[in-house]
């Protein structure tokens, strides 16, 4: 091993303990992000996320939140391992195809329109969080 690769292999893994860091934190950003719209629009307003299967609880919105977001580093994480020049584009095209059409969710789910803009607004909180932070750990072309 020469002595460049010796100095660069700290140095790659810093960056990738940051890169990791930084994806653990958006997730929980996006988790939190979720959390506070509900917490605006249920506890705040008193809003009833009512859709065509019940009430949304909160426990719901924990948990799928946490995994779109796992699902999005997952998928992110395998097109860098696969494709490493154009990983970051394509996933960013993706999550934005895939947030749009979540929208629909809660479009024609949601029994109620203030429902309907709180679920909106949850999936815009999440995407809005999740996009600008994983698209900024990953490595551009």
């Amino acid at each position: 091993m020469s002595q460049m690769d010796q100095l660069s292999q700290p140095t790659e893994r810093v960056a990738a303990l940051r890169r990791r860091r930084t994806r653990i934190l958006g997730v929980a950003g996006a988790v939190v992000a979720a959390l506070a719209v509900w917490a605006i629009g249920v506890g705040l307003f008193g809003i009833d996320l009512l859709v065509s299967g019940g009430t949304v609880a909160v426990t719901s919105i924990f948990f799928e939140s946490l995994i779109a977001a796992l699902i999005g580093w997952a998928v992110l994480a395998l097109l860098e391992h696969f494709s490493t020049r154009y990983a970051r584009t394509i996933w960013t095209v993706g999550a934005l195809a895939v947030l749009l059409l979540s929208l629909a969710l809660p479009l024609t789910g949601a029994v109620t329109t203030t429902a309907k803009i709180t679920l909106a607004l949850m999936h815009l909180a999440v995407g809005a969080v999740l996009i600008t932070t994983l698209r900024r750990t990953s490595p551009s072309p």
